[in-house]
């Protein structure tokens, strides 16, 4: 019966994505096919609409409307042009110095906003103008806006991680925060290794020192933006306040900052700010909604147990499973978009990796950092295609210049998979 039902999922889903169906109903469509195989029709539909109610109820998953509010009035609220001008002050000297100021800015936007898209299309249509003006490769300024854009994914607040905590049944967000800091930077570190060679190679210019009085006062005008991580991770760390409590606050925060400190958003623009945070998270919660019954029907279908057998029995090498895993996730990144991707694949892998020793938290991190690369890859990777509207290149310009900051991911991967430290080592230190 665990067969079938496999075979029934697979086939309907994918054959549902190939006519064009979108991921939710895709997903809702299979779960409902795949209960069929178990019980009659009218038990299987009221099954799967009280899934995807109760799937909703709960209160984590109000830190997720919450931060994409925060991170609207963060895009529109001129953080980008004062953490650019930050990064510029820091890194804009180096060889190839605005590919290094990009990955800086992505990285540091990222995690203020929790939106690789945000990040893409805010620093990418200051960064692309001003590399293109001093001689760099449109291409190549692209590959970096998109690729430097998902380390935000891993450096919290991070909607994602939040996702994974709620598909992996409870582990802790704040150490899924602390988690991803080390893994984040990395990325950003291997993307500016690659960035910096290529630039070297090309001899692209660089910008005059900065003197240190004005790094200080580039400094000043940022910190206020930055100041919002210390508050919303630091209250979760120590305790005052759980995830959903801080991304309230952050709202706050970022309505004050942009609307009555830097000025950059009226009061009467609010009203689009909070239609267009509305809009996203109403796309995302049917994904979520829809994903997890896709979960439940999994679990009720044995599924879950039935891969792990099978990966097992495939092989005890947890380096090979591993790399199976990673290779599963990398294609899955590739056709599904990663918020239905963590919660569908979640309650399939977790268990495997969970029964060769690896921590929850060490996985939930490599999972984000994998289905990242598929934010970069067509043909759904929506961070590619704002990439691609913001430079005004098509997907095929892009394809050359991508593979050596895909590398660079995968490199990253490979580290973060078989390092655990990585990942464990902030949780770790701080009690977790």
């Amino acid at each position: 019966m665990e067969l079938i039902g496999v075979l029934v999922l697979i086939i309907s889903f994918v054959f549902l994505l190939l006519v064009g169906v979108p991921v939710a109903f895709s997903i809702g469509i299979a779960s409902l096919l795949t209960l069929l195989v178990s019980i009659d029709f009218v038990p299987a539909v009221t099954t799967i609409a009280q899934r995807l109610g109760t799937g909703l109820d709960s209160f984590t998953l109000l830190a997720i409307p919450f931060f994409i509010l925060a991170g609207q009035f963060m895009n529109k609220g001129g953080i980008a042009t004062r953490l650019i001008d930050l990064a510029k002050a820091l890194v804009g000297m180096l060889p190839g110095g605005l590919a290094y100021v990009n990955v800086v800015s992505a990285m540091l936007f990222g995690a203020i906003s929790g939106s690789a898209v945000a990040a893409t299309s805010a620093i990418g249509s200051f960064m692309a103008p001003q590399m293109k003006k001093q001689g760099y490769d449109p291409g190549y300024s692209a590959a970096i806006n998109i690729t430097s854009s998902t380390t935000g994914l891993l450096i919290p607040p991070s909607n994602i991680l939040i996702v994974y905590s709620l598909a992996s049944g409870g582990v802790s967000i704040a150490a899924l925060f602390l988690a991803g800091y080390i893994p984040g930077a990395l990325t950003g570190l291997l993307l500016m290794f690659v960035a910096g060679y290529i630039a070297v190679r090309r001899k692209y210019p660089t910008d005059d020192r900065v003197p240190f009085r004005e790094v200080v006062r580039k400094f000043g005008h940022a910190f206020p933006s930055l100041l919002m991580i210390i508050i919303v991770i630091g209250g979760i760390i120590a305790g005052i306040f759980t995830a959903t409590e801080a991304s309230a606050i952050a709202v706050l925060y970022a309505f004050v900052l942009a609307v009555l400190v830097y000025k950059e958003v009226s009061f009467k623009e609010i009203f689009n700010v909070v239609l267009d945070s509305c809009n996203t998270f109403a796309i995302v919660a049917l994904l979520i909604g829809t994903s997890l019954g896709m979960s439940w029907v999994m679990a009720y279908e044995n599924i879950p147990q039935f891969v792990t057998a099978g990966l097992l029995t495939l092989s005890d090498n947890p380096i090979l499973i591993l790399i199976i895993i990673n290779m599963v996730l990398l294609a899955v990144g590739v056709f599904m978009d990663m918020t239905p991707a963590v919660l569908i694949f979640t309650p399939i892998f977790l268990p495997v990796a969970m029964e060769l020793g690896m921590d929850p938290v060490h996985f939930g991190i490599m999972m984000i950092l994998n289905l990242s690369v598929g934010l970069c890859t067509p043909p759904v990777g929506t961070v590619l295609f704002v990439g691609c509207s913001v430079a005004g290149l098509s997907i095929t310009q892009l394809v050359r210049p991508l593979i050596p900051f895909f590398l660079a991911m995968v490199v990253a991967l490979a580290l973060v998979t078989y390092f655990e430290q990585l990942s464990l080592f902030l949780p770790r230190l701080f009690g977790f």
